[in-house]
């Protein structure tokens, strides 16, 4: 027989006091974990609402997480390789910087395809002369005979046309949304065709660089440029740089043989504009104001003692092109054009590629003075 007793009372109460307080903490527990969970959720999308403003991160982003994971890196990469072509290409007698000195009669080059009907972005150091023709092998190991349509030394930039249809195309980023210490991913065909797609890790080091070449006792700038430590080796120039979403942020140039891990790549905005009209109208009709200008990253370079900080410096007027019909003058400073405020010749180069021979814009500069040009045919 069980005698309930006053004792075994007490003992069930601290029992049930016992319990009490062991739920409670373990309830405690739960709800800081949720807190934690919360507060983690909040930051990391945070960072991803960040990222997709300055990257254009996918869409269709699966979890807060995921964008430090790196889950979805290896598709993204054998997507944008699909893209990646190879191009061969008969060398001039001279030699250039951008040639990286080597000497054989035949070169070897990537590209990156921007439409479904068959333009491919590469360098002008590789497609050198409208016009002429050059050999493109695909992914998928096809060859095709392609044409030279465009191209812009100062850029080093220049557009291939090959006849095929339904071609895998790189979805193109945005060069201004990006920053330093991104990760970066550079694609490309380094010693050949052996080493097809080879693909390089890094993270963007700096931001307008300038870099100057000489050819032919000239010299050239290229300004605005992206500069990584992904490796890019000779075969590499023409192929893109993107974003860990496989956006192309830039076009791979050249890399520094002096250094370790540098190497600068073309943003993609500046071409824009081009790859458009040839998408839309098979053809691009280059406008031109008839300046020559640089911006302040190019001073140092000139020995000049003006004190540029802001606005496009005009060192040079053809008399006989756009400008020379103006009031524009050797020495003025441009800070706006139709409005909008220039730093950089790479900025001024993109808006003029959005516009056509005979079309009118007007030029602000430092002084006050406005001046309407229309701008002539390249």
């Amino acid at each position: 027989m069980y005698i309930y007793s006053y004792n075994d009372n007490k003992k069930e109460k601290k029992s049930n006091v016992f319990l009490v307080v062991v739920l409670s903490v373990l309830a405690t527990v739960v709800i800081i974990q949720n807190i934690i969970i919360l507060m983690a959720n909040e930051r990391d999308g945070y960072a991803v609402q960040r990222l997709s403003a300055s990257q254009g991160y996918r869409s269709d982003y699966q979890g807060p997480n995921a964008i430090y994971q790196g889950s979805d890196l290896s598709y993204v990469i054998e997507d944008v390789k699909k893209a990646v072509v190879g191009i061969s290409f008969l060398k001039p007698d001279m030699e250039d910087v951008l040639q990286l000195g080597t000497a054989e009669k035949w070169g070897l080059g990537s590209g990156i395809i921007v439409s479904k009907n068959g333009y491919i972005l590469t360098n002008q150091h590789i497609a050198q002369n409208v016009g002429t023709k050059v050999s493109v092998t695909l992914h998928d190991g096809r060859s095709s005979d392609g044409r030279i349509v465009w191209n812009e030394k100062n850029i080093d930039l220049a557009i291939i046309k090959i006849e095929e249809k339904n071609l895998p195309v790189a979805d193109l980023g945005n060069s201004s949304g990006i920053f330093v210490g991104d990760d970066v991913i550079a694609i490309g065909n380094p010693l050949g065709i052996e080493f097809q797609g080879t693909t390089t890790k890094g993270i963007i080091s700096g931001l307008n660089r300038t870099f100057m070449f000489e050819e032919n006792g000239e010299k050239f700038f290229m300004e605005s440029l992206i500069q990584t430590d992904a490796s890019i080796n000779p075969g590499n120039s023409g192929g893109p740089l993107i974003d860990t979403n496989g956006n192309v942020i830039g076009i791979n140039t050249v890399k520094l043989v002096e250094a370790e891990g540098i190497g600068l790549a073309v943003p993609i905005n500046v071409v824009k504009p081009v790859i458009e009209s040839f998408e839309k109208n098979e053809k691009f009709e280059e406008a031109v104001l008839g300046i020559y200008a640089y911006d302040s990253s190019v001073r140092p370079y000139m020995g000049s003692n003006l004190l540029l900080e802001s606005g496009i410096y005009v060192s040079q007027i053809d008399k006989y092109g756009p400008s020379g019909k103006t009031e524009l003058k050797v020495g003025d400073i441009i800070i706006s054009i139709d409005g909008i405020e220039i730093d950089e010749m790479i900025e001024l180069r993109e808006y003029i590629y959005s516009k056509k021979p005979g079309d009118e814009v007007k030029l602000e500069t430092q002084s006050g003075v406005e001046i309407t040009v229309a701008l002539g045919k390249k």
